[in-house]
């Protein structure tokens, strides 16, 4: 009986280190299948908890609404006016370039991060912030954005600024990365907290970048030079504005 030439490779020998570098190898694949399954559950989780947040915002939108529509029925029959409550939160349009701008709008503007045509940033509506915004009236147009406007602009135009940086946010890590230790994860709880002008909104408003608009469709239909009122564009237009970033968005 002739007897095989190949060697039994139960019987050889295995060099010591090769032997340690197997078993590392083994040891190194099994904590990476641990932590990837970790990852995987943490994530998991993560989406849960945003979910919930989302159905529990939607929530207190359509309390919200349910709210005024009472209030205003209540002032109907009582025969008095229903005055709804003042507007917490603007969003800002320039649509005048650098030309024959006094310096003090110049500054007003660029403090605002309206440094382009077309460029719109979110504004907390206080005192003082009216009043910059009077100053800068011919050169802008503002009013009270409605929450589909908001949450269409940071879905469609929302850009982080992370280390002076313009980031497409296309994952809630990277707001969660920026803003997670004051309890915004995701996109909804950007968009809730602009919305709502939450305690943290102003870490909210810094994170996004100044929204590049496109020129609106069909072009501005009246003269930049007038005020909205008088059949022009620049200044206050209220909750017309939401019309203006249809047309931009």
């Amino acid at each position: 009986m002739v007897k095989s030439a190949v060697p039994n490779l139960a019987n050889v020998l295995m060099p010591e280190t090769f032997l340690k570098k197997r078993k590392s190898d083994a040891k190194v694949r099994e904590e990476k299948q641990s932590k990837a399954a970790e990852l995987r559950k943490a994530r998991k989780q993560k989406r849960q908890v945003i979910f919930k947040r989302a159905e529990q915002y939607v929530k207190e939108y359509k309390a919200a609404e349910r709210e005024q529509i009472r209030l205003r029925r209540l002032a109907k029959s009582q025969g008095d006016f229903f005055v709804p409550t003042q507007p917490r939160v603007a969003f800002v349009i320039r649509l005048r370039g650098i030309s024959n701008i006094p310096p003090k709008p110049r500054k007003i503007m660029q403090l605002l991060r309206l440094r382009q045509i077309n460029n719109g940033v979110f504004v907390k509506l206080t005192a003082a912030t009216q009043q910059m915004l009077q100053l800068i009236s011919p050169y802008v147009t503002w009013g009270e954005p409605n929450l589909k406007s908001i949450r269409e602009l940071i879905y469609k135009r929302g850009f982080a600024k992370i280390n002076k940086q313009r980031i497409p946010i296309q994952d809630n890590a990277i707001i969660e990365e920026s803003l997670g230790k004051y309890g915004i994860i995701s996109v909804e709880d950007l968009v809730h907290e602009i919305a709502t002008v939450g305690p943290n909104f102003k870490a909210a408003n810094v994170f996004l970048w100044p929204f590049k608009l496109s020129s609106p469709t069909g072009g501005f239909q009246k003269r930049k030079f007038n005020h909205y009122i008088e059949g022009g564009e620049y200044g206050d237009r209220e909750s017309d504005i939401n019309r203006l970033i249809r047309r931009m968005n």
